[in-house]
C-alpha cells in the first residue's frame, strides 16, 4: 500500500488499515485479535496494585514495569487520545503455564516473546502507514522476556534499552484490566497461579493491545 503524508489519509484508509492490521495479526501467530474502541480499554489503579501487593520480583527491575512505568491516570489520558486498539490474544496450552516444571522451565517464553513481537511489529507497521502516533503494550515483563540475564539498561544512567524495537511495557503494568477486556470482547480467560494444575483450564492467555489514531 503506497504511504500518505501525514495528515492525508483517506477517510476511508483507516478501518482498512485496522482490518488488515488483524489479519496480520493473525498471519504472525495470534489465536484471534479484534479492533476496539479506545473507551472499551478498561484502566483500573487496582491491577498495578497487585503488582505491589505481594510484590512481584520484577517490580522496580526495569523501565516497562512499576514504578517506572506510566502511572494509571497517565495511562488513561493516552488512551482517551486515540479512537482504536487492536487487542490481541495468544492461547496457551495449560502444561506451558501452569505447574512448577513450566515456571522452572521457563515454557511460557517462547509465547511472551511472540506476542510482544506481533505487537511491537503491528505498531511499526501502522507508524509507516501513517499512523505515527501507534502505541503498543505488551504481556509480561520484558526483563524476564529479553534481559533475563542481566539489569535493565534503560535503567543506568546514559544507557538505553538494549531491545528498543521488541520490549513494551506490558498492559497490566500501566493498570489495563486484561481480564475485563478479554471477558468483554467474549474471550474466555482464567486466574493462573502457581497452585494451578494443567487439568484445571484448557488453556491461558498471553494479551497485547496496539493503540491507533
Amino acid at each position: 500500500m503506497t504511504a500518505n503524508p501525514v495528515g492525508k489519509i483517506p477517510r476511508d484508509r483507516l478501518q482498512k488499515d485496522l482490518s488488515n492490521y488483524k489479519k496480520q495479526a493473525i498471519e504472525m501467530g495470534a489465536t484471534d485479535a479484534k479492533v476496539i474502541p479506545s473507551e472499551a480499554i478498561v484502566i483500573d489503579e487496582r491491577v498495578v496494585a497487585k503488582c505491589a501487593y505481594p510484590r512481584c520480583i520484577l517490580y522496580g527491575t526495569n523501565a516497562n514495569c512499576p514504578p517506572y512505568a506510566m502511572s494509571p491516570d497517565e495511562m488513561r489520558k493516552v488512551a482517551k487520545r486515540y479512537r482504536y486498539g487492536l487487542f490481541v490474544k495468544i492461547e496457551v496450552p495449560p502444561k506451558d503455564i501452569t505447574g512448577d516444571e513450566a515456571f522452572e522451565k521457563k515454557l511460557l517464553l517462547p509465547y511472551l516473546k511472540k506476542i510482544n513481537e506481533i505487537i511491537a511489529r503491528i505498531e511499526a507497521r501502522a507508524f509507516y502507514d501513517g499512523h505515527y502516533l501507534a502505541l503498543g503494550l505488551g504481556s509480561g515483563s520484558c526483563q524476564s522476556t529479553f534481559c533475563p540475564d542481566t539489569g535493565c539498561a534503560a535503567l543506568e544512567p546514559g544507557k538505553t534499552c538494549t531491545h528498543p524495537f521488541q520490549a513494551r511495557a506490558p498492559m497490566e503494568a500501566v493498570g489495563i484490566d486484561c481480564f475485563a477486556m478479554a471477558t468483554r470482547v467474549g474471550w474466555d480467560i482464567y486466574p493462573i497461579g502457581r497452585a494451578t494444575r494443567p487439568d484445571e483450564i484448557p488453556y491461558g492467555l498471553r494479551l497485547g493491545l496496539v493503540l491507533i489514531a
